[in-house]
């Protein structure tokens, strides 16, 4: 008897990884918990639980503050926002491709697709898949899929459609071509896991070159069933076991060939006991424990066997195996070597490719594509400079795309380009732009005779001066190695040009902001602006998409002759609206501030018969003025300023002179107040000053009012009043 186990048994590197990962879990926690069991394998959850990593069922059964291992099947992206709301420490362990299939489908949702998602409903890699996408249906057989087309075609007319990494490669053609009959804008991604097909091609030609086949496997592993389905096509006695104490050994009393193989999810240890039991309790004379490809070497070695089949070009290797299980029995049987050898891809100079990261050294990566050859990537595809550090960009497992540059089959070794993949994407994205008409983001890397140039995603977009949204007096120096927002109006790949338009973008931005400042707009409301302009009799503040304005008479509680002398271009201001017409698009804005009012800080600092240090600010015929605080004057009539008859205040006072007075009257409605001197010097009793007293107090009590002044004063009102109405005549409207 002979035992052939398939090379591709046990393990796969997304379970490998993750058992890893749990492990090493363990031994720097106490405890930890995985969200449902990490793989599909009673012996390797429990043997991980005795370690003191704990599987949870649902997150309601996970503390707060835990670690926690999110399995090899991924999770939704709910849960991962449930684990963070529980503060719960993270270690994603999903598999690489699964993960994969995460992005797909959730950038794809984004783009207003509906996905389809082909595999088991219930697979907890289904589900997770589903959790990162808007809109979805999950299919799990062709037929299931053509029914669903007929009735959703014309309502979900775009189209995404993924798949199960462990789906059968027959599953696959026959959804592809159900979905080619009947949908016109739909999107293919074969997300099948590369080391699933390479597996599951093993198993076929195992299946159909030895007597019995032995799949050993968890009875919940999708993978490890898929196995046992495929080995059924092709041979009557499959044994579907999950470890060696499972088998009857009389069973393979009257084989000559055993075949071997086992899911992703089994581990090697499991294999090895069925391999030793296979062994020692069957009575085999100088038995062969070999791997399948050494085994069909010598094809004289497999009563099955015959000569191999000339070698199938790599496009036609997919489409081969399916035909294979759907036509098996009319297909004359091959070698084992000859059908593996089928299900290695060719790869080609100018293909894009997708691989896991195998190993990060100082001058190259290294990535495992699935086939013979091995892919490298140098180093300064991912760094800038030596200063970077590598694994902030790229690390083991990561999976990566990449374009195929040169292939050595004598060496086995491919080099590949990042760059040269992302510059290809990046085009399509800048060509997607421009007919989306969507905003793109970039750096200013240089400005030239005519305009400036905008990395965008490594793609060099010209944008005219015309178009920088820049003042015609501004330099376009000012957006050197500034992040700016564009749209896209002319791509020519030939001539390698795309010209864009920062203006175009702020006109948007404009637009959209003051439709929102005019719905939301009241009397009252503060705004945070900028000034733009400057005029003689006021300024204009941009509030955000709208410009109002500020009258002079509104800058300052005191009088100035330029707005200049409180505000610049280019000053940002906190202004309140004081009234708008929404049909002329007006708005009349405000900036002193009512706390700063001078009569309200001088009516609580001072009152009637208070006594106040003043300068002498202006002589008049009939009285002096007096600055009592900043913004406020008090007049003392010619009365009040001595106790003997003068005529001018000249006579005794001159300008800014300090001196004190009382305060005899405040008029609040009219905001006038009046001063003496007088009162506050001793009384005289000389009969000179009792006559000018006896005059004085006949004569009628005198306040000074701004609004009737006597006539030399009245005069000079005038002037400034008639200059004011001249202004405000002059200002254009809001």
């Amino acid at each position: 008897m002979k035992l052939i186990v398939a090379e591709t048994a046990g393990f796969c590197y997304g379970v490998k990884r993750a058992v890893a990962m749990c492990e090493k879990a363990a031994d720097e926690f106490e405890t930890c918990f995985t969200l449902g069991p990490i793989i599909h394998n009673d012996f390797v959850v429990n043997e991980l639980a005795s370690k003191g990593v704990r599987c949870a069922d649902d997150i309601s059964q996970i503390p707060d503050n835990s670690v926690v291992i999110i399995r090899s099947h991924g999770a939704s992206k709910n849960d991962y926002e449930l684990l963070k709301n529980k503060n719960a420490h993270i270690i994603d362990a999903t598999c690489p491709d699964v993960k994969k299939i995460h992005d797909i489908v959730s950038s794809e949702s984004e783009l207003g697709r509906f996905i389809l998602v082909i595999g088991k409903r219930d697979h907890p890699e289904v589900k997770a898949i589903a959790g990162w996408c808007d809109e979805c249906e999950v299919i799990e057989s062709q037929e299931n899929l053509a029914n669903w087309l007929n009735i959703n075609i014309n309502a979900k007319k775009y189209l995404s459609m993924v798949f199960q990494t462990t789906c059968s490669q027959n599953v696959y053609e026959s959804c592809v071509n159900s979905v080619k009959k009947e949908c016109t804008n739909y999107k293919l991604f074969d997300t099948i896991c590369n080391a699933t097909f390479k597996r599951q091609q093993e198993a076929q030609c195992l299946s159909k070159i030895a007597d019995a086949v032995i799949v050993v496997g968890d009875k919940n592993s999708s993978n490890s069933q898929s196995l046992k389905k495929i080995c059924c096509k092709n041979s009557e006695k499959v044994f579907f076991v999950s470890n060696a104490d499972e088998l009857d050994i009389t069973e393979f009393n009257t084989q000559n060939v055993i075949g071997i193989t086992a899911g992703a999810s089994t581990p090697a240890s499991i294999i090895k006991e069925v391999i030793r039991k296979m062994s020692n309790e069957t009575n085999m004379d100088g038995t062969v424990v070999e791997d399948a490809e050494t085994t069909l070497q010598e094809p004289e070695s497999s009563p099955k066997q015959e000569v191999s089949e000339p070698e199938v070009p790599a496009e036609e290797t997919k489409k081969e195996a399916a035909s294979a299980e759907q036509d098996d029995e009319t297909e004359e049987d091959e070698s084992f070597e000859a059908l593996l050898e089928k299900s290695i891809k060719t790869l080609r100079t100018g293909e894009k490719v997708s691989g896991i990261v195998t190993s990060v050294t100082a001058t190259e990566v290294s990535v495992d594509l699935g086939t013979k050859q091995s892919g490298y990537i140098p180093i300064s595809e991912f760094i800038e400079n030596d200063n970077d550090n590598i694994e902030d960009v790229v690390k083991e497992g990561d999976t990566i795309e990449a374009f195929v540059m040169r292939v050595n089959d004598v060496e086995g070794m491919v080099m590949l380009s990042k760059r040269r993949l992302d510059a290809i994407k990046n085009w399509d994205i800048v060509e997607s732009a421009r007919e989306n008409k969507s905003i793109v983001e970039g750096v200013v890397s240089e400005e030239n005779k005519g305009g400036i140039v905008v990395n965008v995603k490594g793609v060099r977009v010209f944008v005219p001066a015309s178009q920088t949204g820049l003042p015609k007096s501004a330099q376009m120096s000012e957006l050197l190695k500034k992040p700016v927002k564009l749209r896209i109006t002319e791509v020519n790949q030939s001539r390698r040009r795309v010209v864009g338009s920062i203006r175009l973008v702020q006109s948007d931005e404009r637009r959209e902001k003051a439709e929102q400042v005019w719905n939301e707009i009241e009397v009252g409301k503060k705004y945070d602006g900028v000034v733009k302009s400057m005029t003689s009799y006021g300024v204009f503040v941009d509030i955000g998409g709208v410009d109002g304005m500020v009258h002079i008479s509104e800058l300052s509680w005191t009088r100035i002759k330029q707005p200049s002398e409180v505000m610049s271009v280019g000053d940002e201001v906190s202004v309140y609206v004081i009234s708008f017409d929404a049909e002329s698009k007006k708005i009349s804005l405000g900036y002193k501030k009512g706390e700063d009012n001078p009569w309200t800080k001088f009516t609580e600092t001072y009152k009637v018969g208070d006594v106040a240090n003043v300068k002498i600010v202006k002589m008049m015929p009939f009285g002096a003025f007096a600055e009592i605080c900043t913004g406020v004057d008090g007049l003392i009539h010619i009365s009040q300023i001595t106790d003997r008859r003068i005529g001018l205040p000249s006579e005794v006072l001159s300008d800014g002179e300090m001196v004190d007075v009382k305060i005899t009257e405040i008029d609040h409605d009219r905001k006038k107040v009046s001063l003496s001197i007088r009162a506050l010097l001793e009384p005289s009793n000389s009969p000179a000053d009792d006559y000018e007293n006896e005059e004085e107090n006949d004569a009628p009590s005198v306040v000074y009012d701004t609004d009737n002044p006597p006539p030399m004063e009245q005069e000079e009102l005038s002037e400034e009043a008639s200059e004011e109405e001249n202004l405000s005549e002059e200002a254009p409207e809001d």
